[in-house]
């Protein structure tokens, strides 16, 4: 019996059959460009990791109780692989799930999640209102202002910056380069 294999089409079609918000949308969208960056970086096969970055919130906003756990259902119901389900549960570790991330897409998706929400509140509040000019230091810089979008998990950056054995200007960059990609799609192209 051979193991069915997500596409992209597939992932996205599931993406805005439990999600319709368009913020939670682009946040998908921009995981996804991100992890697609981390894939190439890592040599690593980039559709498997888009496909995980844009479904990683499926049940987040029907089933936000139930975070991380309702998803598994949802997968199982259309046949996803347990490699892509325990991905996509391994990134709410230590926030709402006990599975910790162990492979390199497991912990470049917990490292990137909240960062990416992080880079795009920087960005907006820019002049320019673009992904494209801005650098790591202003986010770093955001980072330590802990009352700038504080609903973002300092830690688990700090953490998953940790897991992937990176300094956190370096993951700062690297998520900026994978956003920028997608600036328009993600509503960061800004006036530029």
């Amino acid at each position: 019996m051979s193991i069915y294999i997500p596409t992209r089409g597939d992932a996205f079609r599931l993406l805005k059959k439990y999600t319709t918000k368009e913020g939670l949308i682009k946040h998908a969208l921009s995981v996804e460009a991100v992890m697609g960056h981390f894939a190439q970086r890592f040599n690593e096969d980039e559709e498997k990791w888009r496909v995980i970055g844009l479904v990683h919130d499926l049940d987040y906003e029907m089933f936000p109780e139930e975070h991380c756990h309702k998803c598994v259902e949802l997968f199982k119901e259309h046949n996803w692989p347990e490699e892509y389900i325990r991905a996509v549960i391994s990134h709410g570790f230590g926030i709402c799930t006990d599975v910790k991330p162990e492979t390199n897409l497991e912990k470049t998706l917990y490292a990137v999640d909240e960062l990416t929400g992080l880079v795009a509140s920087s960005a907006l509040v820019r002049p320019s209102k673009s992904i494209l000019d801005i650098k790591a230091k202003s986010v770093k810089k955001k980072f330590k202002d802990k009352r700038f979008a504080a609903g973002v998990d300092r830690q688990v950056i700090t953490q998953g910056a940790e897991f992937l054995n990176m300094e956190l200007s370096e993951l700062i960059t690297q998520v900026i380069l994978g956003m920028r990609p997608a600036a328009k799609t993600i509503g960061l192209k800004g006036n530029l």
